[in-house]
């Protein structure tokens, strides 16, 4: 361990912070399509008992009418987290109408583009232009990429802790300069370290045929219906899934809050040849917001966002600048297909110590060499991650996967040893020790865990997806939803359609003038 991150932890060891540092807020955002009892992507509108998906704030859809999003407010404690996700899980189920939520981060059967829909959010300046932000991706990219589910972890540490790890550090800055210059360094680090996600927790090695329209001679045929890598880890994180060739130019600098705003609004402000041959407004339509590399920030696909809670129309790159950085998102998480939730409390624990490590480690700025090496690492290990004696990067020395990650998860025990502050259960330990037993083992990994059971039951990826669907359909049905939650998010789902009426009620000027006011500001 470096001399740096050791000083760290013996400061916060001799001052008991441990208790407060696991104060710091966790969120989850965790996406699965509707599906008919068959297995299709559903063709039925947003459930009109969930609510509004402009307005509804812990549900709503991402891309498509039929990927619904759940989010869970911040919460200190990992557990009140997944308990929220739960019960937005069994209050949904309820208003399926006989539809499931699909188990797996890749697809389910597609019947091509348009048998995707493209999510709809009314008829106000806001809900059009989240609408044509989609149909902007679906002439960009094609809507099957979009179909792809994933869990968000949402993560800031305690707004206490600050003042204090700030004098620990002697830091002349600003408080809020010093806020985000820790996230930024965390970020970094993230990036350094993060294909050890994916690793873990990746499960999406094989998927259906129905998702590729173009060559597939990269993948083996599972079966007559799933191709798959023999060593994948997540499908989703490779260059099939969240990956694409216009972005992989891009050159987005995370050494500072500047610099990575500056990143963003150059290919926000910049015109791009071929989204300019599809055009913005064609007879009188709108294809995409603008012909720029990026549309708006959220088009960019880091699988690590710095966050700041953006007002309404506010810009998130206006909202970093005014306000910097409040909390980090981690979007590297595949759908756990095991877990009827997508996600677990051991992976909770682990992200919470893990992203701790990356912050109180040493976090030198990234040229754009380190940063294509690092990004050359998440590709190798979503695609071979379980490849006996893969080969990494790291700073032009190559490193054996297993030893590297051996490392990482030992600087993160020290980190779990102070979240768990003489707690006898050891909950961060025993998270991290799970973590360490399967990494040295990667038959335990859960993208192993899946490709054994679809062999072992002779299914394909379509037909172990739909099976878990329907358990998890099951477990959400006989497992009880409070009365007291049950009446809340009745009454959350009637207030987000009031209020999506409200906006709808209230719009004073064209879509075309709304698009110049947001873009100018």
């Amino acid at each position: 361990m470096s001399g740096l991150f050791e000083t760290r932890l013996r400061r916060l060891a001799d001052l008991a912070l441990g208790r407060l540092l696991a104060q710091g807020l966790k969120g989850l955002e965790r996406e699965c399509l509707r599906v008919t009892p068959g297995g299709q992507i559903a063709q039925t509108p947003h459930p009109a008992a969930l609510g509004s998906a402009l307005t509804h704030p812990y549900i709503t859809t991402d891309y498509s009418e039929a990927l619904l999003e759940f989010r869970t407010p911040p919460c200190e404690h990992a557990k009140e987290t997944l308990d929220f996700l739960t019960e937005l899980h069994q209050f949904a189920e309820r208003h399926l109408g006989g539809e499931l939520l699909w188990a797996s981060s890749m697809p389910c059967e597609l019947q091509g583009d348009e048998s995707i829909p493209i999510a709809h959010y009314g008829g106000s300046n806001v809900g059009r232009m989240k609408h044509v932000y989609r149909r902007g991706l679906a002439y960009r990219y094609g809507r099957a990429m979009q179909a792809i589910a994933g869990v968000h972890f949402n993560y800031s540490l305690p707004e206490e802790f600050w003042p204090i790890y700030k004098d620990l550090e002697d830091d002349p800055q600003r408080l809020q300069d010093f806020i985000s210059s820790c996230y930024f360094a965390l970020v970094r680090n993230l990036q350094r370290w993060g294909w050890i996600i994916p690793y873990l927790f990746g499960a999406s090695p094989a998927f259906s045929k129905s998702f590729l329209t173009g060559p597939s001679r990269e993948f083996e045929q599972f079966d007559a219906e799933t191709l798959f890598r023999r060593y994948a880890t997540s499908l989703r994180m490779s260059d099939i899934g969240y990956k694409n060739s216009t972005q992989s130019g891009l050159n987005i600098s995370y050494n500072s809050l500047e610099e990575y705003v500056a990143g963003l609004a150059h290919a926000i402000d910049t015109p791009y040849p071929d989204y300019q041959r599809i055009g913005t407004k064609v007879d009188s339509e709108y294809r995409q917001l603008n012909t720029h590399i990026l549309q708006i920030e959220n088009e960019y696909y880091s699988f690590v966002r710095p966050k700041q809670i953006a007002a309404s129309g506010e810009r998130p790159t206006v909202a970093l600048t005014r306000r910097g950085v409040k909390y980090v998102e981690v979007r590297a998480l595949d759908v756990q297909t095991y877990d009827p939730t997508g996600v677990n409390l051991l992976q909770l624990r682990f992200l919470e110590g893990f992203l701790l490590m990356c912050l109180f480690s040493e976090s030198p700025p990234l040229s754009e060499h380190d940063r294509r090496e690092f990004e050359r690492n998440e590709l190798l290990v979503a695609a071979r991650g379980r490849e006996p004696n893969l080969i990494l990067r790291d700073h032009d020395q190559a490193r054996v996967l297993t030893d590297w990650a051996a490392d990482i998860l030992a600087r993160t025990a020290a980190v779990c040893v102070i979240l768990d502050d003489g707690d006898p259960e050891r909950p961060y330990t025993a998270a991290l020790n799970a973590q360490c037993h399967a990494a040295a083992s990667p038959d335990l990994l859960p993208s192993a865990r899946m490709l054994a059971e679809m062999r072992h039951e002779h299914e394909s990826f379509l037909e172990f997806s739909l099976r878990l669907s329907n358990q998890h359909a099951q477990h959400f049905k006989q497992s009880r939803l409070s009365e007291n939650r049950s009446n809340a998010l009745t009454e959350a789902a009637r207030v987000s359609v009031l209020k999506q009426q409200e906006i709808e009620a209230t719009d004073r000027i064209s879509f075309d003038e709304y698009l110049k006011r947001y873009f100018s500001r």
